[in-house]
């Protein structure tokens, strides 16, 4: 009998002594205060103050765990709140760096609460990017067993002014030592926290072109040039050769045409500067033709397929489509290659774990476009410190692609990005993208056309074509307009054409360009040009109806295009002279007609006359004639 009653004692104190992990949320309350703090070197102390609190009185934590996802943690240490040193334990399990803390003494009864911190550094938090901080802090992901969480985030000033932050944090302050920003628990579960402090970024560029006219005839083909966007600016330095013309498609693209000889082969050279803005700027609003566009299906964008209906119906909104894309989707790093077969809408939900951008970027279209949202995509180049991306970019012209959606409140185009959202453990791509897109070309009429630099390639063997790095803000960043007016057609007796052209010599694009048609010093016409690209010129006619004596012709003809003008003499004391010699010689046959018909001059018996003067002088002269008929 005394065995049997140890033997339950033992048991019994076996329970009571047990270890337990603390992600049993009925038997511990988990609190964090977690503050990342940014050092002015880019370096990010991490501190998490936990306490776990029990709710039973048999039962006590011996471990913690915290479980980082796509975290790299040195210097660990753990500590209690009396400043006891725990034992740590660092080990990785794919993705996920644990942080293993055992406790050498025990906290029992209900209630018991145990305080202690978990520090750690990293170097990955904060990147200075060209002109740019950009601090990006993971979602807190499946870890929901907390009872209470709060996030604080420091930001030296040093860093400059807020560009952005994203999700909205629930207090900030800005002190002497910088910014201070809090975030709960409900804001980091589904994103992490991104932001950006500086006002721009600059990336410099050169791309490289490569034409051929394989026909017997002349032939015109155009390139893609990277455009502007409500975030970006773009300052076009060097093109060689020059285009024809530079023209702008219907959804903003700047294409630049070439007229190529028979069998010609030419390389173009373009190089330049592109300004990302934190927010979006004052830019032309979309038109309802490019609205419509963007709702229409396409080779990719499957937007009738039945699947693609049902989740346009249950979705509804950019935000939930880009959540449902970046968490169903899985990036497969083994298709990033020149060449890679895309899939399509369709395709990709049928083989989640095989996609790579495209198929992040033409899911979300297909999704939006099925719920009546206009979306598009932009293809062009992604800066990322990412280890199985680089070293392909540096090789071959492997883009980004990443879809845009239409803000009809903000009457912009919204870029997002589920392919990163997915990639980076949920930091919010969505609130507000980065500073590192950069838009070669946009693709909302089509899902194909036009083809982004580095595309265009001759050969069996293409060389890398487009070149990408931080840079700094050209000096020259205005551009002037050149007007010039030249005579189409002037001829005697008819309307006189005029040819004004105004030209963009670069580096930047010109928008609401208004050229101005002066008749001597009296305004005459106003036209309107809503986006002058560089190195572009639009021609514009003008017609002087011929008028008698010039009455509604003006001497000069005057063009002002913002600060530049140019003018030019019309032909009007040509005409002039031309109305008088006519009213002269009208004025002489009325005359003549006048003095026939009023018989002032009997032109005819004039002309009797003379005749019988004639003949009378002729006999007369034939009778004076000496007759010598007797002289033989």
């Amino acid at each position: 009998m005394k065995f049997w009653k140890f033997l339950v004692f033992l048991l019994l104190s076996a329970f009571y002594f047990l270890p337990s992990s603390v992600s049993a949320q009925d038997e511990f309350f988990v609190d964090a205060n977690v503050i990342y703090s940014v050092q002015e070197s880019g370096k990010t102390l991490v501190t998490h103050n936990v306490t776990l609190e029990n709710n039973f009185s048999n039962l006590y934590a011996t471990t913690y765990t915290l479980g980082l996802e796509n975290i790299d943690a040195t210097n660990v240490k753990a500590e209690s709140d009396k400043g006891v040193v725990f034992p740590t334990e660092i080990s990785k399990d794919e993705d996920i760096t644990n942080i293993k803390v055992t406790f050498p003494d025990s906290s029992v009864g209900k209630g018991t609460q145990r305080h202690f911190t978990i520090t750690y550094e990293n170097s990955s938090f904060a990147v200075r990017t060209g002109e740019v901080w950009e601090i990006s802090i993971p979602r807190l992901g499946d870890q929901t067993n907390f009872r209470n969480y709060q996030l604080i985030l420091k930001i030296p000033k040093s860093f400059g002014l807020e560009a952005y932050i994203s999700p909205k944090p629930d207090s900030s302050e800005l002190g002497e030592s910088g910014y201070v920003y809090s975030f709960g628990r409900n804001s980091l579960i589904q994103t992490g926290v991104s932001a950006g402090y500086g006002q721009f970024q600059i990336f410099s560029f050169n791309l490289l072109y490569h034409l051929e006219n394989p026909l017997s005839r002349p032939s015109s083909t155009q390139i893609a040039l990277p455009p502007d966007t409500a975030f970006q600016k773009v300052y076009i330095q060097k093109i060689d050769p020059k285009p024809t013309n530079v023209s702008v498609d219907s959804d903003g693209n700047w294409l630049a045409t070439y007229d190529l000889d028979p069998r010609q082969r030419i390389d173009i050279a373009v190089s330049g500067a592109v300004q990302i803005f934190a927010s979006y700027r004052s830019f032309p609003k979309a038109t309802n033709q490019e609205l419509n566009d963007s709702l229409k299906e396409d080779e990719y964008w499957q937007v009738s397929d039945p699947k693609i209906q049902e989740l346009a119906r249950e979705l509804k909104t950019p935000k939930a489509i880009y959540d449902y894309v970046s968490q169903t989707l899985k990036y497969d790093f083994s298709r990033v290659q020149p060449n890679v077969q895309r899939l399509g809408a369709v395709k990709a939900l049928q083989n989640p774990t095989q996609a790579i951008c495209m198929e992040f970027t033409d899911l979300f279209i297909a999704i939006a476009r099925a719920a009546g949202i206009p979306a598009r995509e932009v293809n062009g180049f992604a800066y990322t410190e990412n280890p199985e991306l680089q070293p392909l970019s540096l090789v071959a012209d492997v883009l980004h692609a990443w879809p845009e959606y239409y803000d009809k409140e903000k009457g912009i185009w919204i870029p997002v990005d589920p392919t990163w959202g997915s990639t980076t453990g949920g930091v919010d791509f969505f609130n507000k993208l980065d500073l590192r897109h950069f838009a070669f070309v946009i693709h909302g009429k089509s899902s194909t056309l036009p083809y982004p630099p580095g595309s265009y390639k001759l050969g069996p063997n293409p060389q890398k074509d487009v070149f990408v790095s931080f840079g700094q803000l050209p000096s020259a960043r205005i551009s002037v307009p050149a007007v010039s007016i030249k005579p189409y057609r002037v001829l005697p007796f008819f309307s006189s054409i005029y040819t004004v052209t105004v030209s963009n010599p670069g580096p930047v694009a010109l928008y609401s360009v208004y050229p101005t048609i002066y008749y001597d010093s009296s305004e005459k016409t106003r036209d309107v040009i809503e986006v002058l690209p560089p190195y572009s010129n639009k021609q514009i006619q003008i017609t002087l109806p011929h008028s008698f004596l010039g009455k509604d012709m003006p001497n000069v003809i005057k063009v002002q295009v913002n600060s530049s003008q140019a003018e030019i003499m019309t032909n009007k004391k040509q005409i002039v002279v031309d109305s008088l010699l006519v009213v002269t010689a009208f004025l002489i046959f009325i005359t003549v007609f006048i003095l026939v018909k009023v018989k002032k001059i009997k032109i005819f018996s004039i002309f009797a006359k003379i005749g019988a003067s004639r003949n009378k002088n002729d006999a007369k002269s034939i009778d004076q004639t000496p007759q010598n008929k007797n002289n033989i």
